[in-house]
């Protein structure tokens, strides 16, 4: 039962938000691995850094302060790439925050994006229950269901060529549709990527019944890409959204439509049922040309485009044109 005491009130990152973390906390020396509840010490030479609260909210860490958050990988093409090294973190050895929702790992590469929490953070070990068991994202994950029933609600996609060209303000606008045409009980899952509170969140303030991402079903973040243990936790993130009676589940696949195992999750989705309606988000023309390629290889067919593809108008037509597809900016034609 030995270990070094933590504070009760340690601030905790939201990839922590499903562990209850009550009472006196305890952390042993011991390899941090993906998913484990661990204590880190941000940098001294680090005055202050941004992270996600376990509310959702803006957090400000500050030098030498101890913070609960998780080991994890990370992989966007437009923020940084990094990940939890072989036999897993060190104590003692400093590593990064690769996410604001807590995801720390070392760091491969890195751009501006990153720079409101890409900090240094010192590993310290791993927190234990009064077991001595080290705590984990999946002991508290949504259990797995042994007889799931699909409800036969709606499936809708929204996929995309890359981090930051509008998914989830997207999402929104077609969960903000789908209310207002009278389907009063829907369901959103962000499938794949970074885990944040305040994505899921918005979903819920625009009317969502229920909101999950991959922190519901044991992990920080999907990737990195083509890793072997994923069919089975997108199997469990499919049958705990189509149980659930609804009239419609949105499902949004964050990252790239090639990385953070989106395949993969599209093959489970297939396996089931067909999505409804698919909308793709993309960049450009040239990209929503290949996207579009891409899932018609999968046999998914693309019922709407939208982006900064359609920001203008010559854009717009070329991607139409390129597509064979229905373009439409969200934010100036809903």
């Amino acid at each position: 039962m030995a270990g070094s005491r933590l504070h009760p009130n340690s601030k905790r990152t939201s990839t922590l938000r499903r562990i209850p973390l009550n009472g006196a906390l305890r952390y042993r020396k011991a390899p941090g691995l993906e998913g484990h509840v661990c204590a880190f010490k941000l940098a001294s030479d680090s005055s202050t850094t941004v992270v996600e609260a376990i509310s959702g909210r803006a957090m400000t860490l500050v030098g030498d302060e101890v913070f609960l958050a998780t080991p994890g990988n990370r992989e966007s093409n437009r923020v940084l790439v990094g990940g939890v090294p072989a036999g897993g973190l060190v104590p003692g050895k400093k590593y990064w925050m690769l996410a604001e929702s807590g995801v720390v790992g070392e760091l491969i590469t890195g751009t501006p994006l990153a720079s409101g929490f890409l900090h240094q953070v010192k590993y310290l070990g791993a927190v234990v229950g009064d077991d001595d068991r080290i705590l984990t994202l999946r002991q508290f994950a949504v259990a797995e269901m042994d007889e799931p029933i699909d409800h036969g609600a709606m499936v809708l996609l929204i996929v995309g060529t890359s981090a930051e060209v509008g998914k989830t303000t997207v999402g929104v606008s077609v969960l903000r549709t789908l209310l207002a045409k009278g389907h009063s009980r829907v369901i959103v899952l962000k499938a794949t990527g970074t885990s944040a509170v305040a994505e899921i969140a918005t979903y819920r303030d625009y009317g969502a019944a229920q909101a999950f991402d991959c922190v519901d079903f044991g992990l920080p973040t999907t990737y990195p890409s083509n890793r072997k243990d994923m069919d089975r936790v997108f199997d469990r993130a499919l049958d705990t959204c189509l149980s659930i009676p609804a009239d419609a589940v949105l499902i949004e696949c964050g990252g790239d439509m090639l990385a953070a195992n989106i395949p993969v999750f599209l093959r489970r989705l297939k396996s089931r049922r067909p999505p409804a309606k698919v909308v793709l988000a993309a960049a450009d023309p040239l990209g929503a040309w290949g996207a579009t390629r891409t899932l018609r290889d999968m046999k998914m067919s693309v019922d709407l485009i939208t982006g900064p593809c359609t920001d203008t108008p010559a854009s717009r037509q070329r991607t139409q044109a390129l597509c064979k597809a229905p373009a439409m900016n969200m934010l100036r034609d809903s």
